[in-house]
């Protein structure tokens, strides 16, 4: 018996997860794929990702990824001044995606859409015939409000504005599809409050996972690296807010940490880095790799593992593979927000001086988490955190 046909919109292609959005997206992927006949339209922003296209049929119908330049994306997103409307819209607008979608809601007789981030949303929004659930992920207007509070008057005003407008457009896509999804409690109570009551029994969530088998620090294909890693930090290297952490933490904490500990190295792990943490390599013990084939060694050999984030919304999956990997992690309280899990090798400071000090200590003495791995098991792997998605979409 064929599977029914579904629509799957991403605003980056879902493979390989090797980033935070990519790793729910193709996790997402991977759980449609067992209940529907998947026809995926995606945008590729980097280049490196042209390659992985041909994966995607292991589990889609029919793809269609259309490359983008960022550079262009934003300048194309200044329409949006003359407009009214989140420069987030015409960021991610092309003509040839939403031919794509029409021609392939008629081709198919698609009825059913999964939207992964609400800006793709423009695309089925005044399509009555489908039952579209939106995953938004994180609610996005709010990240713009956190970088307002820490931008000069120029960049103050636009990312004002790209908060109260962003927010708009997710009021309209929430209020006009079945259900909207989020990444944990706290995120969709979050976009609850900016909702009418009527639309808020729409709203719902779904808890990232891990997989464990993957992250297991004793699965065999973790092939060992010859550095001495004391503190690590993972993440992509061109999203501001882990640029924002990284500068932070080496300002900050990391004074702090060298000055007791002169050979302490710190790892900056992750593609594309900006030209600000480019300029850090080579200077007081910080090693930036930029992109590595895996992540997981850089993870398993550092003492420790810091998510020093000042801004951040949803779950932190740099903090929930640590974790898996059985790796002390030390968080702000805006990395670890919708993770309930709590041991001794969880730690969560804001202040500079308390977050060196727990650094220092696990410098001075490695230990192990055996506890957050068990945690990560009971708690969070995909095929459990997703199970309830067939039946959103079918209700």
């Amino acid at each position: 018996m064929s599977k029914p046909s579904l629509l799957y919109l991403c605003h980056r292609i879902p493979f390989p997860p090797n980033k935070g959005d990519k790793i729910r997206s193709f996790n997402i992927l991977q759980q449609l794929a067992k209940h529907y006949e998947v026809h995926l339209g995606c945008f590729i922003d980097d280049p490196y990702d042209q390659q992985y296209v041909e994966q995607l049929n292991t589990w889609c119908k029919s793809v269609f990824a259309l490359p983008v330049n960022k550079y262009w994306s934003t300048l194309k997103s200044s329409i949006a001044l003359l407009t009214g409307n989140a420069l987030s819209i015409p960021y991610y607008h092309r003509s040839a995606m939403q031919l794509w979608v029409d021609h392939s809601c008629a081709q198919f007789n698609i009825t059913k859409a999964l939207i992964f981030s609400s800006t793709m949303a423009q695309y089925v929004i005044d399509k009555e015939q489908l039952h579209t659930v939106v995953d938004f992920v994180d609610v996005d207007s709010d990240k713009w409000r956190q970088y307002a509070q820490e931008a000069n008057p120029v960049k103050k005003w636009v990312y004002q504005r790209e908060w109260r407008t962003l927010q708009q457009f997710e009021n309209t896509v929430a209020n006009k599809v079945v259900h909207s999804l989020f990444v944990s409690p706290q995120e969709a109570e979050l976009f609850r409050q900016q909702l009418q009551p009527a639309t808020r029994d729409k709203i719902g969530h779904l808890l990232n996972g891990v997989d464990t088998e993957y992250f297991d620090p004793a699965n065999p294909d973790i092939e060992p690296i010859n550095e001495s890693i004391d503190v690590a930090f993972t993440g992509a290297m061109d999203y501001w807010a882990n640029v924002d952490a990284a500068i932070w933490f080496v300002k900050s904490v990391w004074p702090i940490v060298r000055q007791r500990y002169p050979q302490a190295t710190f790892f900056i792990v992750g593609g594309n880095p900006s030209t600000s943490i480019q300029a850090l390599h080579g200077k007081n013990g910080i090693t930036v790799t930029g992109r590595v084939k895996d992540v997981r060694p850089y993870v398993l050999q550092a003492k420790i593992n810091v998510a020093p984030l000042q801004i951040a919304r949803g779950i932190q999956n740099k903090v929930l593979e640590a974790m898996a990997l059985a790796k002390p992690v030390i968080a702000t309280s805006m990395a670890i927000e919708g993770i309930d899990a709590q041991n001794e090798h969880i730690s969560i400071f804001d202040d500079a001086t308390n977050f060196a000090d727990s650094v220092c200590a696990y410098i001075e003495k490695r230990q192990d988490a055996p506890m957050s791995r068990a945690w990560i098991i009971e708690n969070l792997q995909w095929h459990e955190t997703l199970n309830e998605l067939p039946v959103l979409l079918n209700h």
